[in-house]
């Protein structure tokens, strides 16, 4: 590469991004310079930036080996056109909502180069434009004044050195004391702000200039720690970990961090525990608030519900179990199993129980089974799982309705429920299936709804990974001397003994290799090399399973992956997938956001938990279809698996991301016709009995894994990292004063 020329500057309008990495920030672009002749390519950091936008680029001129001439942009910023075409062009966009390309036409028909001009000084002159009503003046006369105020908090962050894509987020949160608040508070921005962690927020603070070894600094790092520690799974960390954590992030001095820590659990938001350890010593664990308060309320709940005297189902306490099971084969055609029974009388006469047990071992039958019987004795039965695709799955097993627990709860913005204790769930049973993936939190809210008497039977497989939220709920529950009854079905019914799915699911879960020839319903096509899976994954998905098969690529096949990033991550995975199945076509509309693009027909799946969304919130892990892509309006509109429509402005596309291939931690809960695993060393770190075991078991029909065979045998040795830092089990055993 030739040696550039430094300190040049470049005004050209943005044609088209070729390619951008939301992670890093770098992008490849296209620019018209307005004199003629070819597209310039611009490369840099340019997230933020939208197609027809005039940008005006500071950086140096390079010529790149294989690309021909380039121009390296340090920073930029956006400039208004000043020619009809140009106008034309960045009116009809999309930046500001309310104008589309037909309306941007109509706009500049009629002001010409003016337009501009016009909408700035004197919107109201745009009622001159045939058929545009006052309505639509107005609506897009604000989105002009949003669009500036924006442009002026992007302005000021890029001179503290954060990227553009943040800006509308910080500005939609503070609004005109944006700037004030970046200025003066900074850490505020990691609490506050979906998308912005410590690490950027000690950028700003640096740039305004807090000092690094500030108080301000020191509390804002330990509560970034034990958020993230939160969002790893744990609800707690012991208070030697915190510190030893926060010193990596902060590079200070230990001392100013265990005084800071004192002074931060005296104040709200942070909570010091003892717990017991495992080597017999108790532990200071460090909670933020919400989690402690929530472990504590929910051992205690389940604590009463238990030893409670009432019960809402009393007929089952002497019921005659030989003609109830005998009236149960009758009309289901099948006998259980001895454990089976177990279960059954268990959930009945139990108030609160667990059925736990592998694919293919009876839990789906033995749940029907309570279901039918419960019914036959007039009971109100209320049926509930973590996600829209599970509860599908219950209505389907059962014959009857079911509902997601956030729709169940009547979840309003903020997080809060309709029911709660004060206002409990109108049940004399309550299922939940899929319950190892119940967090802390929603395990807490769902058990303040129960009422005295009602039976709550939790049913899952405690053996997949646990929930993608704070705590191991089930994994507490079923722990050595709680006191929540619980049956753990073992055996493997003949009819699932003869599925390849069901009996490697088995055998990866007991440590053994998995069979991976002459079955007809698990597969592995072994590639070494990372580069070579990701393409062989993309093909086996878009061509030979929909030829061998006849699946849908995009409804039936989920690409499962151990990690996100590398050449075989979801990530990667993702932009091949979407090229397969879902390409940019002429007059369909897009819109890109970072370094993805979103078409209508994208799989795709929500980020965060999100109450203000839909009828009862969106959640973390939640898929859906992209069905419509409303460039005039703005937004994007989401099919959820529960078939709800959900709207998304531009502005919010940071809180989705493409679902072709998700993580294994995203699939829980989740059931596809069929699954394809890519499996390489570069995802070594995360290659875990319970990650494989939790992926195989998500398919219903057909497995197929994409890898090495040194990758699938270290997964099936290594036993998972060990335990999260939760103390529900300590909570439950514990005498009620001490909890």
């Amino acid at each position: 590469m030739t040696e550039p020329v430094r300190g040049a500057l470049l005004e050209a309008t943005l044609e088209r991004i070729t390619f951008a990495n939301e992670e890093t920030g770098y992008t490849v672009a296209r620019v018209d310079t307005g004199r003629g002749g070819d597209l310039v390519t611009v490369v840099g950091s340019l997230l933020g930036a939208q197609p027809g936008e005039a940008l005006k680029m500071r950086g140096r001129w390079g010529s790149h080996p294989q690309y021909g001439k380039q121009f390296h942009v340090e920073d930029y910023t956006t400039v208004l056109p000043a020619t009809v075409q140009g106008v034309r062009r960045y009116l009809g966009s999309g930046l500001i909502k309310g104008i589309g390309p037909k309306l941007a036409e109509r706009i500049v028909d009629f002001f010409g180069v003016d337009a501009l001009e016009v909408i700035e000084q004197t919107p109201g002159r745009l009622i001159e434009v045939p058929n545009l009503g006052p309505k639509r003046t107005k609506l897009i006369a604000a989105a002009w004044e949003e669009q500036k105020a924006i442009k002026e908090v992007m302005v000021f962050l890029q001179g503290v050195g954060v990227s553009t894509s943040l800006a509308v987020r910080i500005y939609k949160q503070y609004a005109d004391t944006a700037i004030e608040v970046v200025r003066t508070e900074p850490y505020r921005l990691a609490g506050d702000v979906w998308g912005i962690g410590f690490k950027t927020a000690d950028t700003i603070a640096k740039a305004v200039g807090i000092p690094h070894d500030s108080l301000q600094r020191i509390k804002a790092g330990l509560q970034f720690t034990l958020s993230e520690a939160t969002g790893n799974g744990h609800c707690f960390l012991p208070d030697t970990e915190l510190i030893a954590e926060a010193i990596k992030i902060l590079a200070v001095d230990a001392g100013l961090v265990i005084d800071c820590l004192a002074e931060l659990v005296g104040e709200e938001g942070v909570v010091a525990d003892r717990i017991p350890g495992g080597d017999g010593e108790d532990v200071r664990a460090i909670y933020l608030v919400p989690f402690h308060r929530a472990e504590i309320a929910l051992a205690g709940q389940l604590t009463r519900l238990l030893r409670t005297s009432a019960d809402r189902m009393p007929a089952f306490a002497d019921v005659d179990w030989t003609k109830a099971l005998a009236w149960l084969a009758k009309t289901t055609g099948a006998e259980l199993a001895p454990e089976q029974e177990a279960a059954v009388k268990l959930a009945l006469t139990e108030r609160v129980s667990v059925l736990t047990g592998g694919p293919g071992c009876g839990k789906s039958f033995t749940v029907r089974s309570i279901v039918e019987l419960a019914r036959a004795k007039r009971a109100k039965v209320v049926l509930a799982a973590p996600t829209g695709r599970a509860a599908k799955r219950l209505t389907e097993l059962t014959g009857h309705e079911a509902a997601t627990v956030h729709r169940l709860l009547e979840l309003k913005p903020g997080g809060d429920a309709a029911y709660d204790k004060d206002r409990p769930l109108e049940a004399d049973l309550v299922v939940v299936d899929e319950a190892s993936m119940l967090d802390l939190l929603l395990a807490n809210k769902l058990a303040k709804a129960i009422a005295p008497g009602t039976h709550v039977l939790l049913v899952g497989d405690v053996d997949q990974l646990p929930s993608v939220g704070a705590g191991e709920v089930l994994r507490d529950l079923l722990a050595a001397g709680t006191p929540i009854p619980h049956v753990r079905l073992n055996r493997i019914f003949r009819q699932a003994s003869e599925s390849g799915v069901v009996t490697n699911a088995h055998r990866i879960n007991a440590g053994d290799y998995p069979q991976v020839k002459g079955l007809d319903d698990f597969f592995l096509f072994s590639v070494d090399d990372s580069e070579e899976a990701a393409k062989m994954t993309v093909d086996v998905v878009a061509r030979r399973i929909p030829a061998k098969f006849g699946l849908n690529p995009r409804r039936d096949v989920q690409v499962l992956a151990p990690m996100h990033r590398g050449a075989a991550g979801a990530g990667a995975l993702n932009l091949g997938l979407q090229e397969a199945l879902t390409p940019s076509r002429d007059g369909v509309p897009e819109r890109r956001f970072g370094g993805r693009v979103f078409r209508p027909g994208d799989k795709v799946t929500q980020l965060r938990n999100n109450y203000d969304k839909g009828a009862n919130g969106v959640f973390n892990g939640t898929q859906g279809v992209v069905v419509d892509v409303r460039l005039e309006e703005q937004k994007l509109v989401v099919r959820t698996d529960d078939d709800e429509d959900v709207d998304y402005d531009f502005a919010e596309l940071d809180e989705l991301t493409h679902a072709y291939a998700v993580s294994i931690h995203r699939s829980q809960g989740s059931e596809y016709p069929c699954v394809v695993i890519p499996l390489t060393t570069s995802a070594w770190m995360m290659l875990q009995r319970n990650l494989l075991y939790t992926a195989v078991t998500r398919a219903k029909r057909l497995v197929v894994l994409v890898g090495s065979k040194k990758a699938i045998g270290q997964a099936v040795r290594t036993v998972g990292a060990g335990r999260r830092h939760t103390a529900l089990d300590f909570r439950l055993k514990a005498p009620a004063g001490s909890r």
